[in-house]
């Protein structure tokens, strides 16, 4: 770890206290402004050409040596956090404890801000390195699509990139350690809201009435079909009904009965095939209790794909840095869902994991009682350090050999 510190030649323990006061001050999709504030304002201090505003609240800082036209990297942090109440011990909580009520940093976006500020000074102190290297701070992950809405305000037409990577804490992985993936790594996630429409009654005469409730109760059970019987075995697929609103009184049929769905896949062609599916056996399973269905389809975020050769260069730069005991080369794909996927739709790139920690009792994200490990933070900014100036040694041309003496030139 020494050497991981030395490597970043920043004092980590301002990052330390600038990601406690992120965490103190959390604030939702679409809201960092007091956030995007402080990471201009540093960015700005450090030299990089800052541009405000993309997405709404997205910070996107510039930083380039040497001549234009070389490599161009994109590094991405995420600002957002979620609308939790943070727990509390008996003493009152942490000194960082959230300050807002309702609402909290449970993914560890403080964490990953701060990561990438504190790699932001270290690049910004480098003069060996030449090339382009694009800052990306995003807003609204957590549902929102921050990066389809950075994208839509230009965001890779105004800086474009050769190649794009992010970094997300993992509570489960050793504290510190590293670990990446090439191909699907983590899921879409889409959601379907389905209306039975039936005919109300008395509960004392139901031939007399269409019921949607027992149409809605056998539909939960045939929506699992759509992977135990539909989808190959070797896929993954989750089919999740999350709620089910019908009905008042004990004794009455009501007209109407409502499911909330979310659906995930790790391939898109799966993804299609669960869309479809899902439309067919509803209408089917409500035409057979004598109701109608309505599908309301709401897709979301799509599969994130890593790409092989960015993955690679990502894992020998984790390996160098850290050895290989403290790197995990291809780790299992994750059933949750990133925005991130969208971004690597248009720019090859990859998605990388640095462990939180493994302890005993440790909290998952979107957990209450979750906090971002500040013991992980120099090594995921030593690791951006050490990939940016890796990317650009590898890429940038080599320089025009010297003229030949006067002596050999006649």
């Amino acid at each position: 770890m020494q050497d991981v510190l030395q490597s970043l030649g920043v004092a980590v323990e301002d990052f330390i206290a600038l990601r406690r006061q992120l965490h103190r001050y959390p604030e939702l999709a679409f809201d960092e402004h007091r956030t995007a504030a402080l990471v201009a304002e540093h960015l700005t201090a450090w030299g990089y050409k800052v541009t405000t505003g993309l997405g709404g609240t997205g910070v996107v800082g510039t930083l380039q040596r040497g001549p234009a036209g070389g490599p161009r990297l994109g590094l991405r942090a995420d600002m957002d956090a979620l609308p939790i109440q943070e727990a509390v011990d008996e003493e009152g909580g942490r000194p960082w404890t959230s300050q807002r009520p309702g609402l909290m940093h449970a993914c560890g976006h403080d964490g990953h801000t701060a990561m990438l500020l504190a790699a932001a000074l270290a690049l910004s102190r480098q003069t060996q390195w030449r090339g382009t290297l694009h800052l990306i701070f995003q807003p609204a992950e957590e549902g929102g699509g921050g990066a389809l809405r950075m994208m839509a305000d230009g965001l890779f037409t105004r800086f474009p990139c050769d190649a794009i990577f992010a970094l997300h804490n993992m509570p489960g992985l050793p504290k510190g350690h590293l670990a990446f993936r090439d191909g699907p790594t983590m899921a879409s996630s889409d959601y379907a809201s389905i209306t039975l429409h039936g005919t109300g009654g008395h509960g004392a005469m139901p031939h007399r009435a269409a019921d949607p409730v027992v149409a809605a109760s056998s539909l939960v059970m045939a929506l699992q079909t759509l992977v135990s019987r539909n989808v190959d075995p070797m896929q993954m697929a989750v089919v999740t009904v999350g709620a089910l609103h019908a009905g008042q009184a004990n004794n009455v049929i009501p007209a109407q009965a409502r499911l909330e769905l979310s659906l995930r896949a790790l391939d898109p062609l799966v993804r299609s095939q669960l869309h479809a599916r899902l439309q067919t056996v509803a209408r089917a399973q409500a035409e057979s209790f004598g109701v109608r269905a309505e599908v309301d389809w709401r897709p979301g975020y799509a599969v994130l794909i890593n790409h092989a050769a960015p993955t690679a260069l990502a894992r020998t730069v984790a390996r160098e840095l850290l050895g290989p005991e403290r790197v995990i080369e291809q780790t299992a794909a994750l059933p949750g869902s990133e925005d991130f996927a969208f971004m690597l739709e248009q720019v090859p790139g990859s998605y990388a994991f640095i462990g939180n920690g493994d302890a005993p009792g440790g909290c998952m994200v979107h957990h209450p009682g979750y906090d971002f490990d500040d013991d992980i933070l120099a090594t995921g900014a030593a690791f951006w350090l050490r990939l940016a100036e890796t990317f650009f040694s590898l890429r940038s041309p080599e320089p025009p050999p010297p003229p030949p003496p006067p002596s050999a030139q006649r």
